[in-house]
């Protein structure tokens, strides 16, 4: 298929030093943006509770946003999954378990009232508040007095006389988010208009590890790539091609940084793409190039990258459409993390196309201009040889 009918004859490499300066900017922008605003953590990253509802009538994501706020859960994402008429969001919050740090002090309080208590303890991460009682103590009693603080109990734990025989220890497990989801929309009810289909949960620590290892994977993606690039092509190639992957890596993290949009395991699959996508543009220009600089001897360096840019013009232009194209239809009826994943990915396709042409092949040129200044200031520091 023949997009461009006529060779084109574009000078691209004239407007690199203003595109190699916006770019910088805008990177930089970004970068300063990351370090000070951040990112909108997903559960996969921050830690926190998914619940899956499917509703038996008619509702939008508006109404369920409403009855949870006036259930008491005003920190809390709605999102449809599937078409309009399945009825079926998820809800994502922060947190596992009811017990937070704010509640935590209110939790100890209403245990401390109980009577005669002492080394009352809350490990947050589990959603656990463990303390001691001169008294032996009904875990319904205790049950009572922790539910009146403002959090679910699963359960309380009578773990008996202590070794040293000083006390009676207790173990107060909270509920789970879900559970306080399912009250705070069944509030009211006779029987709720809902079924529960799926709950996942995501510990702060398993969170923390999860964005480590996504930023691991596209390093070592990063790594292996130039490493290719490397071995295919001679030393001055490879910068471009690594300056071009952290260009677009850069310009996509923006997206999310801007839109405040989820940034979780979706948004590292779609970097991942990108990183992939971004060096095969890459390096099918490099590979026009170097065709050309044995076909075009004499020529200047600039001059050859120009005509291998317009040659591999009508190329670009195909893949890159045809693979927007399809992205189009997943923004129209695409939503939450598909809608993230196209809008990801278009960013991507624009500035990848963008880099090859004005990242990687102006720091060839440098990297080309750099070496011949280089070669008469070595070879003037030569010794004369002896007669």
């Amino acid at each position: 298929m023949q997009i461009l009918k006529h060779k084109t004859n574009f000078d691209f490499i004239s407007k690199r030093k203003p595109a190699l300066f916006i770019s910088t900017i805008i990177n930089l922008a970004i970068i300063v943006g990351i370090a000070t605003v951040g990112f909108n953590f997903g559960v996969d990253f921050a830690g926190g509770t998914v619940v899956e509802l499917k509703y038996n009538t008619p509702t939008t994501a508006e109404q369920v946003r409403e009855r949870a706020q006036k259930g008491g859960l005003h920190d809390v994402s709605v999102q449809g999954v599937g078409a309009a008429e399945e009825n079926s969001f998820l809800l994502r919050m922060g947190g596992v378990t009811q017990l937070t740090v704010e509640n935590a002090e209110q939790v100890k309080a209403a245990i401390q009232g109980l009577g005669e208590t002492r080394s009352v303890y809350a490990d947050m991460a589990n959603g656990i508040v463990n303390f001691r009682s001169a008294q032996p103590m009904s875990p319904e009693a205790v049950k009572k007095a922790v539910e009146g603080a403002g959090i679910g109990v699963q359960e309380v734990r009578d773990l008996g006389a202590n070794q040293g025989g000083t006390g009676y220890d207790y173990q107060v497990v909270a509920s789970g988010m879900a559970d306080k989801v399912f009250a705070a929309l069944g509030a009211g009810m006779e029987k709720p208009d809902f079924e529960q289909r799926r709950v996942d949960y995501v510990g702060p620590q398993v969170g923390k590890q999860l964005r480590n290892r996504g930023v691991m994977a596209l390093v070592y993606s990063m790594v292996a790539i130039l490493i290719y690039v490397a071995f295919r092509f001679d030393f001055k190639f490879g910068p471009g091609a690594l300056l071009a992957m952290l260009h677009d890596v850069i310009m996509v993290a923006g997206y999310y940084l801007v839109s405040q949009r989820e940034f979780n395991l979706t948004s590292i699959a779609a970097l991942l793409t990108i990183v992939g996508y971004s060096v095969n543009d890459t390096i099918v220009i490099y590979d026009r190039i170097r065709e050309d600089m044995v076909k075009y001897k004499g020529k200047a360096l600039p001059e050859i990258i120009n005509i291998a840019v317009n040659d591999t013009l009508g190329r670009t232009i195909l893949t890159s459409g045809v693979t927007a194209l399809s992205l189009i239809g997943l923004l129209i009826f695409g939503v939450g993390e598909i809608f993230d994943f196209a809008m990801a990915m278009l960013v991507g396709i624009l500035v990848g196309t963008y880099s090859s042409v004005y990242i990687a092949s102006p720091v060839v040129i440098w990297l080309d201009e750099r070496a011949a200044h280089r070669e008469p200031h070595e070879g003037s520091k030569q010794e004369p040889k002896a007669a």
